[in-house]
């Protein structure tokens, strides 16, 4: 990709028909390695950065970034997170991978392209650890098959006015308690069919996020057609650049203000809170171990809901049902002609 020799390997990965190729770079960076080298490099990773999809790995021997604050103190570190966040590329490695020191990157300019990171000790008498992670590819769209009621489209007067036709009165004369819903049942959904639309159901997590408000959602939509014009010759590199850095601060800058809204009414709004917390998590826990009532552990689904079923069942045993009965019995005593009960000193 440069006539400049520099110590990188570069493949494309044809893509399905509509999903586009991924370029997948190898890359070792000497310590000593000059500007000139440097500067060959990054605009091999300029150049590949345009692709639909881009993974580059490697040793790139900057110990001294500090990826959670960007920044560093030497100036070819400081050159190579620059061109970093002028190619919009993410670095996925979160854990050192040599003495202590983040050397073995991993970069792509697609969020969620790469994903399941993990280190896996050393490989012979290397002293590097060895990074493991997976390519998602992206997988066919599921088309959800549910269907639920559009209100928004519903015509809500010619509903009004279907049933308000009926003569309620004569169509439920002398029925009783499971006739007459039966009927009303009836007529309501010959209404509905007839007012109100039905639209496909829509995914779990594909409704807008918290923080996205309808500044953030602008900027968002002017970073695609920026994207769609630069791609078309139609919008320069700098004016695009702009863009979606304007976009990437004003979507931080919500992000952060969510999270301070949060922590603010965390003692009056405890259930958005913890929702936060349950959506950031990585792992879902499930219902451990339990006793039974031999006291012995059980780890199978069916036995667990077996013990939770008897253990709400309990509440409903023959002490409880007793204690109910006295007091619907007490509740039907004569109290007017019943002497007031007296307190003793040694009572109270």
């Amino acid at each position: 990709m440069d006539e400049e020799p520099t110590e990188s390997l570069w493949v494309r990965v044809k893509g399905r028909a509509g999903a586009g190729d991924i370029i997948a770079g190898v890359c070792y960076r000497p310590p000593d390695q000059g500007d000139g080298a440097d500067e060959a490099l990054y605009r091999q990773i300029g150049a590949a950065s345009c692709s639909q999809g881009l993974v580059l790995m490697g040793d790139f021997n900057h110990p001294d970034i500090c990826w959670r604050d960007n920044a560093a103190e030497c100036k070819q570190s400081r050159r190579f997170l620059e061109c970093v966040n002028d190619n919009f590329l993410l670095q996925v490695t979160e854990e050192p991978t040599r003495r202590g020191a983040m050397l073995d990157l991993v970069l792509t300019n697609k969020g969620g392209l790469v994903g399941d990171v993990k280190l896996k000790g050393s490989l012979g008498c290397s002293d590097h650890e060895m990074v493991e992670f997976r390519i998602l590819r992206a997988a066919r769209r599921a088309h959800s098959k549910l269907t639920t009621l559009d209100f928004r489209r519903a015509d809500i007067g010619l509903f009004r006015d279907l049933l308000g036709r009926i003569p309620w009165d004569k169509a439920l004369e002398g029925r009783g308690a499971q006739d007459s819903w039966l009927i009303f049942k009836g007529h309501l959904l010959q209404a509905q069919e007839r007012c109100i639309p039905t639209k496909r159901k829509s995914g779990k997590n594909t409704g807008r996020p918290a923080w996205m408000n309808k500044e953030v959602l602008g900027k968002v939509k002017q970073k695609k057609e920026a994207y769609r014009g630069w791609k078309q010759g139609q919008v320069a590199w700098e004016e695009y650049r702009e863009t979606v850095q304007a976009a990437r601060d004003q979507v931080r800058k919500a992000k952060a203000l969510r999270e301070l809204n949060l922590a603010r009414d965390v003692k009056d709004n405890k259930k958005s809170s913890y929702r936060y917390v349950s959506e950031k998590r990585r792992t879902r826990e499930n219902v451990g171990p339990l006793r039974n009532e031999t006291g012995d552990l059980v780890t199978q689904d069916m036995e667990k809901a077996e013990v939770l079923n008897d253990f709400f069942a309990s509440v409903f045993t023959g002490k409880s049902l007793s204690h109910t009965a006295q007091v619907t019995e007490g509740k039907g005593r004569d109290w007017e002609n019943a002497e007031p009960p007296t307190v003793g000193e040694d009572q109270v």
